[in-house]
């Protein structure tokens, strides 16, 4: 007889159990009652220990987690030592482009400055592609996606341009310019008679349909604006020296443009001195399309503002400063017949004698 068997057997019992045939009998009738001992006796031992598994599963949890947020912690720290390390190596040219000075400029003045004995030390920045973002000039295309890097770029071209196609933009900004002959020894290149041009391209048969177009804050020779079909044009506190604004009511819908995934990134670019800002939309039936496009606090000087060939949903040219000095008999600020429009808003216009500001020495 085993060992629990005797535990649960009494003595007198256990002495007749010895008898063979009797014995034997009796083991039969108790081996149920001693199985349903032993699974009460297995599961006592099991609630007593119970408690103490899931405080060794916390405890490991407990490991797991603080192994995970010293590397997370270790690795932000790293993060953050590479990010002041960079900073520090693009700070002079990030100064010198807050000063005001033109991105060709702080690089001179960064190779200049870099000079050391017979050896050139040369900033990480002067390594880097040209960028839209840094105010670089160059020919920008949007033929098959977003690019911030121009497709044509030469020290003697200083053209800011963009050729929009089919692939959408979510936004184009361009503020803080300088455009044109406004500094001494600054001109058009070539035969080019706009400092800003902005539309379709009639030979192409082309519009650039945009969402919101504000053109605010800025200084044009002339302002001429045709070929503009808008939802809503707002026409308002604008100073020139003579203006003729003779829009035609429309019945263009609502506008915006989108493209989800597949639509280019924003592009903006502030600060800087330029020839031209040419945007246009040249490939053959294929209008360029934007969602917001703007045009603020650019200065020219030598040549005329050109705004054409537009599909807008909303079309805002407000708090320009518009003049050559010819006098309020030439209209320096024309609204031209072809703009229609569904809303039209024509606010606090007003003629006054503007004349062409004087050039300014350039950076030295």
């Amino acid at each position: 007889m085993n060992h629990h068997m005797r535990q649960i057997v009494p003595r007198a019992f256990r002495r007749v159990m010895r008898v063979p045939l009797l014995g034997l009998a009796l083991r039969i009738l108790a081996s149920p009652f001693t199985m349903v001992y032993l699974l009460l006796r297995a599961l006592v031992i099991a609630v007593i220990r119970a408690p103490r598994a899931p405080m060794a599963t916390y405890r490991r949890l407990v490991r797991f987690r603080d192994w995970v947020l010293a590397k997370a912690e270790y690795l932000q720290s790293e993060s953050q030592r590479w990010r002041t390390i960079f900073n520090i190596a693009k700070s002079p040219y990030s100064l010198l482009r807050v000063a005001g000075f033109s991105p060709q400029m702080a690089i001179s003045f960064l190779v200049a400055g870099s000079t050391i004995g017979t050896g050139v030390v040369v900033n990480e920045t002067l390594l880097q592609e040209k960028s839209f973002a840094r105010g670089d000039s160059g020919v920008y295309e949007w033929y098959d996606g977003s690019n911030d890097t121009p497709s044509f770029f030469s020290e003697s071209f200083n053209t800011l341009r963009i050729d929009l196609g089919a692939v959408p933009v979510s936004e184009i900004a361009i503020s803080d310019v300088s455009i044109g002959d406004v500094y001494s020894g600054s001109d058009l290149p070539g035969s080019a008679t706009r400092t800003i041009d902005i539309g379709g391209v009639d030979s192409a048969s082309t519009f650039i349909e945009i969402g919101e177009f504000i053109f605010e804050r800025n200084r044009c020779d002339t302002l001429l604006i045709e070929s503009v079909s808008a939802h809503t044009l707002i026409i308002e506190e604008n100073v020139s020296d003579g203006q003729s604004i003779s829009p035609g009511a429309g019945t263009a819908r609502p506008r915006r443009v989108g493209g989800g995934h597949h639509m280019a990134q924003a592009m903006e670019t502030q600060s800087g001195t330029y020839d031209r800002i040419w945007i246009q939309a040249p490939t053959s039936s294929v209008n360029g399309m934007v969602d917001k496009l703007t045009i603020s606090n650019a200065f020219s000087r030598g040549g005329e503002c050109y705004l054409h060939d537009i599909k807008a949903g909303t079309f805002i040219v407000r708090q320009n400063i518009i003049g050559e000095g010819d006098g309020l008999a030439d209209k320096d600020f024309t609204i031209g017949t072809t703009v229609t429009a569904a809303v039209i808003q024509n606010t606090d216009n007003v003629e006054v004698v503007v004349a062409r500001p004087a050039t300014v020495s350039a950076d030295s």
